[in-house]
C-alpha cells in the first residue's frame, strides 16, 4: 500500500466526524490567518514610529489605535481559536481511537478460524492497540497543531511575497530546503521502518507466548533462556530502530540550520535593503517575526511528518487485517428458521482446507434424524472433527450441501445456525472472569434455576459449591484457576445451558477421571433426550449407546451402523476396538 493511498484511508476514518474535522480545518485555517496577521500588525506600528522619528513628528496614540486594537483582536482571536481547537481535537482524537479500536475487534472475531490459527493473539493485540494508538496522535496532532501550520506553511507564507518579495524569496527558499530534506529522509526510512515493526511484532508474539505458559517455563527451567530471548529480541529492535531515527535526527537538525541561517540572512538581508531604500524596518521586523514563526511551524511539521513515516507500517497491518474478507458470511437474504428440530442431511460433502492438496473430507452423505445421538471415531487427522466445523460453518463445502429440518445452512444467518448449536470443545475455553459469567454467554437472560439444572447435569454443582464466591467466583486465565476436569465441566453446563437442539461434543469427557465421567454420560445421556447429537469420542466405550457410529479413514466415511452391528462385521471399527480394549487391559493389570 502506497504512502499516499494509506494516509487517504486514514482520512476516509473520519467520515463518522466528518462536520467536527471540517470546522477544525477552517477554524485553523482562521487561527493561521490570525498569527500570520499579528507580524503585519507589528512591523506596520514599527513603520509608524519610525517614520514618525525621520519626520520628526511623532505618531499621537489615538493614531495608533486602530493599528494596536486590530493587533489585540488577533491576538485574542488566536487564543479563543487554540483553546477550542486543542479542546474539540483533543475530543475528537479520544472518540476515533477507540471507535478504530472496536471496529478491528469485531471484524476479528468474524474472521475464519484459518486467521486465528496462523496469526499470534499477541501480534493481533499489538496491532489493535498501536494503530488505535498511532491514529489518535496522528488526528490529535493534525488537527491541534499541524493544520495551522500546513496553512500557515502552504497557503499564507507565499502572501510573504505581496509585503516584500525580496524577503519572501528567503522564507520560501527555507520551506523548500524543509520539504527536501523531508523527501530524502522518507526515501531512506521507508523500508527501514517496515523491517522494525516485524521486529516489534515477534516481540509482542515472544512475549504473549510466554506469558500465556508461564508454568512450562517454570517447570522446564526455562525462566532465564527465555529472559534471554526476549533480550535478544529487544536488541533487534533497537538495532533496526537507530538507523530510521539517526535519520530523522539529521532531517530535524538540517531543518533547524536552515531556520538560523534564514533568521541571519533576513536581518543582514533586511538591513542592506533598508539601507538602499528598499525595504523598512517594520518589514525587517515583520519578517524576522515570519521567520521565527514558520521555523516553530516546520520543527512541528518535522515532528509530524516524522510520526507519519513511523505509523505508516503498523497502520498497513491494521488495514491489511481490515480488509480480510470472512470466508464463511451471510447470504444476501439469508432467513432465520427459529428454533429447528434437528434433522440433519449431508449431501455429498466435500471440503479442502485452503493450500491443501488433499481433500480433508470427501463424500460424506448420511442422515441424522431428530434426538438421534451418532458418534464419529477414527485416527487423528481422519476428518472427524472437519465435519463437525462443517456443520456448525466454521468453514463451508466445497462440494455438496449440509441442511438442517431440510433447508440448506448457508441460507440461514449465521447467528440463527449457530443459535441452534451447542459446543463443547476438547479445550474447555474459559474466560478470565466469573463461573456465572462463563455460564450465560450462550443464554445471557439464564435465569438462577436454569445455571443450578445445568451445573447438576453437568455435574459441576459440587466443586462451584466449593468455590469461596460460588458463582462469582473467578477463574482465572483460561480457567487455571480450576482443575482440567472442572474446567471440561464448566463447559459442558455451558452447552447445556444454552439449551439447543443440536449438540456437539469434541471429545468433551477426555480431561474427567472415571468416576466422573461415568456420571456423566448418565447425565449426559438425559440431557440430550430430544436433541440431535454429534460425539467425537477416542473411548469408544462412551458411545456404546449411540443410534449410530461413522467410522472414518482419510477424510471419507468408511463404516456405518450401531456398536454391535460394527463389531460383528470385523472390520476397521472392530479393529479399533480390540485395539482400546488390549490396551485398556494392559493399564488395569499394570495399576494392579
Amino acid at each position: 500500500m502506497s504512502f499516499f493511498r494509506l494516509y487517504r484511508r486514514v482520512v476516509a476514518l473520519l467520515r463518522p466526524e466528518a462536520r467536527i474535522a471540517i470546522v477544525l480545518v477552517l477554524a485553523n485555517i482562521v487561527l493561521a490567518a490570525a498569527q500570520f496577521a499579528e507580524p503585519v500588525l507589528f512591523g506596520r506600528v514599527i513603520d509608524r514610529l519610525t517614520s514618525g522619528v525621520a519626520s520628526r513628528v511623532l505618531p499621537t496614540l489615538g493614531s495608533l489605535s486602530p493599528l494596536i486594537a486590530a493587533w489585540v483582536g488577533f491576538a485574542l482571536t488566536s487564543i479563543t481559536l487554540a483553546m477550542f481547537v486543542s479542546l474539540q481535537a483533543d475530543r475528537m482524537a479520544h472518540r476515533q481511537r477507540l471507535s478504530v479500536m472496536a471496529r478491528y475487534f469485531e471484524h476479528v472475531l468474524h474472521l475464519p478460524l484459518s486467521f486465528h490459527a496462523k496469526t499470534h493473539s499477541g501480534r493481533s493485540l499489538k496491532v489493535m492497540i498501536e494503530s488505535a494508538n498511532g491514529l489518535f496522535m496522528i488526528y490529535l496532532t493534525f488537527f491541534r497543531e499541524s493544520a495551522a501550520a500546513v496553512v500557515a506553511t502552504v497557503v499564507l507564507l507565499p502572501l510573504s511575497l505581496v509585503l516584500n518579495w525580496r524577503l519572501g524569496l528567503l522564507l520560501i527558499g527555507l520551506m523548500v530546503v524543509f520539504f527536501g530534506l523531508i523527501a530524502f529522509v522518507r526515501r531512506r526510512t521507508e523500508v527501514l521502518q517496515t523491517s522494525v515493526e516485524r521486529f516489534n511484532s515477534s516481540l509482542a508474539e515472544r512475549v504473549s507466548d510466554a506469558l500465556g505458559n508461564v508454568p512450562v517455563i517454570q517447570s522446564f527451567t526455562r525462566i532465564e533462556s527465555e529472559a534471554s530471548a526476549m533480550r535478544g529480541l529487544s536488541q533487534n529492535v533497537l538495532r533496526a530502530q537507530m538507523p530510521v531515527l539517526t535519520w530523522w535526527a539529521m532531517a530535524v537538525v538540517g531543518s533547524k540550520a536552515a531556520a538560523t541561517v534564514t533568521l541571519l540572512l533576513i536581518f543582514v538581508f533586511g538591513t542592506s535593503l533598508y539601507l538602499r531604500g528598499l525595504g523598512t524596518i517594520g518589514e525587517i521586523v515583520m519578517f524576522m517575526n515570519f521567520a521565527s514563526m514558520l521555523i516553530g511551524r516546520l520543527e512541528q511539521l518535522a515532528n509530524f511528518t516524522n510520526m507519519l513515516f513511523l505509523q505508516a507500517p503498523r497502520l498497513v497491518d491494521y488495514f491489511d487485517v481490515l480488509d480480510m474478507v470472512p470466508n464463511v458470511a451471510d447470504m444476501p437474504g439469508a432467513r432465520d428458521p427459529g428454533r429447528l428440530l434437528g434433522r440433519v442431511r449431508f449431501e455429498g460433502v466435500g471440503f479442502t482446507y485452503p493450500g491443501s492438496a488433499r481433500p480433508a473430507v470427501s463424500d460424506l452423505d448420511f442422515t441424522v434424524e431428530p434426538g438421534q445421538t451418532v458418534a464419529l471415531v477414527g485416527a487423528t487427522g481422519s476428518g472427524k472433527s472437519t465435519t463437525l466445523s462443517l456443520l456448525h460453518r466454521v468453514y463451508d463445502p466445497r462440494i455438496g450441501r449440509i441442511t438442517i429440518d431440510g433447508e440448506d445452512i448457508r441460507a440461514m444467518p449465521l447467528d440463527a445456525l449457530r443459535r441452534n448449536i451447542g459446543v463443547v470443545f476438547q479445550e474447555p475455553m474459559l474466560f478470565a472472569r466469573s463461573i456465572e459469567e462463563n455460564l450465560v454467554i450462550g443464554k445471557p437472560d439464564a435465569t438462577q434455576v436454569d445455571i443450578a439444572h445445568a451445573l447438576d447435569l453437568a455435574q459441576a454443582s459440587d466443586f462451584v459449591g466449593r468455590q469461596t464466591d460460588g458463582l462469582r467466583a473467578n477463574v482465572g486465565e483460561r480457567g487455571r484457576l480450576l482443575s482440567g476436569g472442572e474446567r471440561q465441566r464448566l463447559a459442558i453446563a455451558r452447552a447445556l445451558l444454552k439449551d439447543p437442539p443440536v449438540m456437539i461434543f469434541d471429545e468433551a469427557t477426555a480431561a474427567l477421571d472415571a468416576t466422573t465421567e461415568q456420571k456423566l454420560q448418565l447425565a449426559l445421556a438425559k440431557a440430550t433426550e430430544g436433541r440431535t447429537t454429534f460425539i467425537i469420542a477416542h473411548r469408544l466405550a462412551t458411545i456404546r449407546h449411540a443410534s449410530k457410529i461413522l467410522v472414518f479413514e482419510a477424510g471419507r466415511i468408511v463404516e456405518a451402523g450401531g456398536f454391535d452391528e460394527l463389531v460383528a462385521k470385523n472390520g476397521v471399527f472392530c479393529a479399533l476396538a480390540r485395539a482400546q480394549f488390549m490396551t485398556d487391559r494392559a493399564e488395569t493389570q499394570a495399576a494392579e
